[in-house]
Parts: C-alpha cells; sequence; structure tokens
C-alpha cells in the first residue's frame, strides 16, 4: 500500500487533486487507516492511470466516472483505445512541429510563407469544431472581429500576447494557491489585465465576458488553460472573478 504523499509524487500530481478525486468518489483510497490516512493499492493506482490517460485526452472528470463505473467497462480494452488515440496523436503532432519548423525558418529568415501552410497539421474538423463552438457560444460578429484583428497581427504582437497571458495566468495561479477571494482587490486587478489582454483581439461586453469565465470552467481545452486538472477549483475561481469583474465595471 503507498501513502497519498507516495501516489501524488509518483503520478507528478498534487496530494490535493487526490483530495478531491476522492471527494467527489472518482478514485477512493483502498484503505484508510485509523491516523486518517489514506493508503492507495495497486487496483486504485491502476485506476489512477486510467483517470490520468482520459484527462490527456481531454475528458472532463465526471464523463471520466461514468466511464470507469459502468459494469461493462474493460480496462485491458481501454489501455489498447488509449494506445491507438496516443498513436494517431504523435503522427498529428508531428505534422504540427513540421509546421512550427517552418514558420521558425521563415520568420528567422523575414521570409513569407503560403496561408495554407502556416495551418498545416491542424485538422478541418478541429478549425470546423473550434469555429462553431466559438459563434455558438459568442456569435458571428464578435467572431468574425475577432479573425479580423488576428490578421492584423504581426509576428511581434503575437509573441507579446503570449506572454501576457502567460503572465496573467501565473498570477491567477498564484492568487488562487494563497487564498486570495475572487472579489479581492489582488485578483481584481489581474482579472482587469485579462480583460485588456481578451480587448486586443475582441472587445467583450459584460454578459460575454462573464460567458468567457464559464468557457474555462466547461471547456476542457479551457480548463488546461489554468491547468485545471492540476488545480481543482482554480478554474471556477477565474470564472468568479470574471463574473464579478464583468458586474461591477462592464
Amino acid at each position: 500500500m503507498r501513502t497519498v504523499r507516495q501516489v501524488a509524487k509518483a503520478a507528478d500530481i498534487s496530494v490535493r487533486t487526490l483530495h478531491h478525486y476522492d471527494a467527489i468518489g472518482l478514485l477512493k483510497p483502498g484503505h484508510v487507516g485509523g491516523n486518517g490516512y489514506r493508503y492507495y493499492g495497486r487496483e486504485e493506482m491502476l485506476r489512477l492511470q486510467q483517470i490520468l490517460f482520459y484527462r490527456e485526452l481531454g475528458l472532463p472528470l465526471a464523463d471520466i466516472a461514468a466511464i470507469l463505473d459502468d459494469p461493462s467497462f474493460d480496462p485491458l480494452a481501454a489501455l489498447h483505445e488509449h494506445r491507438a488515440a496516443l498513436k494517431g496523436r504523435i503522427g498529428h503532432y508531428r505534422n504540427l512541429i513540421h509546421t512550427i519548423d517552418r514558420t521558425i525558418e521563415a520568420l528567422e529568415k523575414d521570409e513569407e510563407m503560403d496561408d495554407k501552410d502556416l495551418y498545416a497539421g491542424i485538422s478541418p474538423e478541429t478549425r470546423a469544431r473550434w469555429e462553431k463552438e466559438a459563434v455558438d457560444f459568442w456569435g458571428k460578429d464578435a467572431v468574425e472581429a475577432a479573425q479580423a484583428k488576428a490578421r492584423s497581427l504581426s509576428p511581434e504582437d503575437i509573441a507579446d500576447l503570449k506572454r501576457e497571458m502567460e503572465a496573467i495566468r501565473d498570477d491567477f495561479i498564484r492568487l488562487f494557491q494563497s487564498g486570495d477571494a475572487p472579489d479581492s482587490t489582488p485578483v481584481q486587478e489581474v482579472t482587469h489585465r485579462h480583460y485588456l489582454w481578451v480587448s486586443r483581439s475582441w472587445t467583450p461586453d459584460a454578459a460575454a465576458f462573464a460567458g468567457l469565465g464559464r468557457h474555462y470552467v466547461e471547456n476542457p481545452e479551457f480548463r488546461d488553460t489554468y491547468k485545471g486538472s492540476d488545480l481543482p477549483g482554480c478554474p471556477e475561481f477565474i470564472a468568479e472573478a470574471m463574473a464579478i469583474y464583468a458586474d461591477r465595471s462592464l
């Protein structure tokens, strides 16, 4: 049997994540000692492996629980499916790396690239899904305005946007971990920076900005922006801060 700290270290996740999985019934320890310590055996370790594989594939925790708790669930068959899915991703990622390498080379040499070459490796299905989700969530006019702004950005503008987003993300995470409330002045200051960052691509009104916050909670891809799988409650914290900002300032 392994302690919660041993399991967390082996899986490279936080103890807090394991406590969260226990609280929601996704991964119960095999045994709880008289001292209240959680202990995990082989069965729990294998279940955690399945959880992390499904998280890697982008499934929400509720869907993972439904799959693993289905009486017909076959762990061995699931591993074969994971292998096939990841093998497919390897080829896809190779294509994306090739596109990145070509773009780096073009930027370093100050050369133009064919428009299609810029997006090679991103499947039409993925692009179509992203655009449909955006239109459904924010409306066609907002999406078209954002696309127009994006086309006007230089490589330097894009790099600056990326650096600012990373700084905002890190500040949100730091404040979440330190226990600051979503309506506190430090959190609202970071939220204001986030609003200004979003406004460089499109200018959301109060409803749209609060809706973007809900997207961080409901969409697995957006949750990963804020390390939602490693920090349970962080996307909800950011969404609440954005809703408060929208109500107070927009």
